[in-house]
């Protein structure tokens, strides 16, 4: 499989993705591809992707000394009053859970959102899922706060600048706004409930706390907000693996499994590391694809993006999608129904009809088809072979 009949498979076959860029390599060698509505110049929403940045500066910052993980998080910033307690490498490793008083994304406004941030407090930890945007929203500021400048700053210094990327912002150009994805008329049904949402602007994050709390300000919010482009982020993958960022130490750290264990009923919990996902037993669950090993990190974004790096074996992959417009994002059934009474296949792609009568494409679950396709593709250019789990 080639990596243009992988990608093919998310634009044409099924439509899940309106375009894709998508990059990987091994040593010396890079292979890319591209199809769809997207270009050399395309610019992406790379959301939670973002986190890897957030965890790169926090490492880099402990690595020169400026950041105390054992302190506390109000030690670095005293708003954050019912956090006395939780260190900055809790927050950094999803080692506590973090619950605001209201959504932020139900906030009216910048202000009232940053209020219901600086009130969060722990709350107890979840049976599976410990993954959550709020421990790199409050991170962002515990990072302002030891490094004496804005996130954004901080990610250009400890980031942008060692891996020569000049492609990537929390606030896109004006002259480079036309390359933005559009990530306009999202769909989604939740538990009976139509939702459209329209009028998004192009540079603005489409996650909604993030264009709340950020906007087009430039502002970055620690847990979404960056914008690039598949070159630049090829650099970035090039530039962690030749250790230009943080150091070897660091990357292990970054990689080291600290929330993942097995339930009473054989199940795993999420398996992840510093502000990332780190190879879990069960690949359907995996963000790292199964041909990396145990000390690969990855993460995925909503807006259709994926990144995984293994330093110690020198591969990478980049995968930067628009699952996003004129798209069924998410499908809550009612209860006692399934995806398939909706009128999707089972795998949640196919088209839906809207209310209104439009035939839209779906992207539900498209995550799970990473690992056939996309991964598929990588391996068999580059010549890789599965690892199981259990030899990692």
């Amino acid at each position: 499989m080639t990596l243009q009949d992988g990608i093919r498979f998310f634009t044409r076959e099924t439509e899940i993705l309106s375009g894709v860029s998508v990059a990987c390599g091994a040593g010396e060698r890079i292979e890319t591809a591209m199809d769809g509505d997207v270009g050399g110049r395309s610019v992406f929403d790379l959301a939670s992707v973002t986190k890897l940045f957030t965890g790169l500066c926090a490492m880099k910052l402990g690595e020169e000394g400026l950041l105390d993980f054992g302190r506390s998080v109000s030690s670095y910033d005293p708003r954050f009053k019912g956090l006395r307690d939780r260190s900055v490498w809790e927050l950094m490793t999803f080692g506590t859970t973090i619950r605001t008083p209201v959504r932020l994304d139900a906030c009216g406004g910048r202000e009232e959102a940053e209020d219901a941030l600086f009130a969060a407090k722990a709350a107890a930890q979840p049976d599976r899922r410990a993954y959550s945007d709020i421990p790199a929203m409050i991170l962002r500021y515990v990072l302002e706060a030891a490094g004496g400048m804005p996130l954004y700053e901080c990610v250009r210094k400890c980031v942008l600048e060692p891996a020569g990327m000049t492609e990537t912002w929390a606030k896109v150009p004006e002259e480079r706004i036309a390359d933005c994805q559009s990530y306009d008329r999202e769909h989604r049904i939740e538990n009976g409930k139509y939702i459209l949402r329209e009028g998004l602007r192009q540079g603005v994050p489409h996650d909604p706390k993030a264009a709340i709390l950020q906007g087009d300000s430039g502002d970055l919010c620690g847990h979404a907000g960056l914008f690039s482009t598949v070159g630049d982020m090829v650099r970035f993958c090039r530039a962690v693996i030749g250790g230009k960022i943080v150091s070897r130490e660091s990357l292990r750290e970054i990689a080291v499994n600290r929330t993942g264990h097995e339930r009473p009923d054989g199940s795993h919990t999420q398996y992840l590391g510093v502000q990332c996902y780190v190879r879990h037993p069960e690949q359907y669950h995996s963000e790292i694809p199964a041909y990396m090993g145990r000390n690969a990190f990855g993460i995925g974004g909503f807006t259709g993006n994926h990144v995984s790096v293994d330093p110690e074996r020198g591969i990478f992959t980049v995968f930067l999608g628009n699952r996003v417009q004129n798209r069924l994002t998410v499908l809550v059934p009612e209860e006692g129904k399934k995806l398939t009474d909706y009128g999707l296949r089972e795998d949640g792609s196919g088209t839906f009809r809207w209310p209104d009568g439009e035939v839209i494409a779906s992207s539900v679950q498209y995550v799970h088809q990473k690992d056939a396709h996309l991964h598929r593709a990588v391996a068999d250019v580059l010549g890789l072979e599965e690892i199981p789990f259990g030899e990692v």
